[in-house]
């Protein structure tokens, strides 16, 4: 049996360039930053709290304030990103092919609910998925396997039969220490960021590349 794990941010939504922006306008106008976009962009992976610590240090905020800085980041997020919220080309027709031929499927992602929920119900897409692991739900971010090995266990799959979709190498190393193969979707990181994972299966733009169509 074989079952299929998305990340969202970067795999299945082109997002990425908007989280960067919001937490750099957070990072610099309402924290007092410098930070540049080339410093902001490699920390986008991880929970909210984890990209604050790697910022500005261990000891800067109260996990009361990191809380709501987070949400105040989402917001903003949202906001603009809003008006060009849609799938990657191709993905719409993947998932329905896949929901079609009863392949189970998850969503195990750094994102908070908040924002999950943002995607899946702007896009009318929750129906497609069994089973979602969100930031909430794992002790240990990504690299960790938890979140993947998690979404396994709630299919009902063995590690072994999941393909993880990914967009970033924290993301297909997790797939990795998870015992997973992964497809990255490269609209955020070059194919020599994953030279490392010998798990990598394929890398495509976007969904209606013809080694995605042959997974459904």
């Amino acid at each position: 049996m074989k079952a299929f794990v998305f990340d969202l941010n970067g795999t299945m939504i082109h997002d990425m360039e908007y989280h960067t922006r919001a937490w750099q306008y957070l990072f610099n106008y309402d924290l007092g930053g410098q930070f540049t976009w080339d410093e902001v962009k490699p920390q986008m992976y991880g929970k909210n709290q984890e990209v604050l610590v790697r910022m500005f240090g261990p000891d800067r905020f109260s996990a009361a304030e990191m809380d709501r800085l987070s949400l105040e980041k989402e917001r903003r997020y949202q906001q603009e990103f809003l008006p060009h919220l849609q799938l990657l080309p191709g993905l719409p027709a993947f998932l329905e092919a896949a929901h079609q031929r009863g392949i189970p499927m998850a969503i195990g992602s750094a994102a908070i609910p908040f924002n999950i929920d943002f995607v899946l119900d702007n896009l009318n897409i929750r129906h497609y998925f069994q089973t979602i692991v969100s930031a909430d739900d794992v002790v240990l971010s990504k690299p960790n396997p938890e979140t993947f090995l998690k979404a396994a266990a709630q299919l009902g799959v063995a590690p072994v039969g999941c393909i993880v979709f990914e967009d970033v190498p924290k993301g297909a190393e997790a797939a990795h220490n998870a015992g997973m193969n992964a497809v990255v979707l490269t609209t955020t990181h070059e194919e020599t960021e994953f030279a490392h994972l010998p798990n990598v299966l394929h890398f495509a733009p976007d969904f209606t590349d013809e080694f995605m169509q042959a997974l459904v």
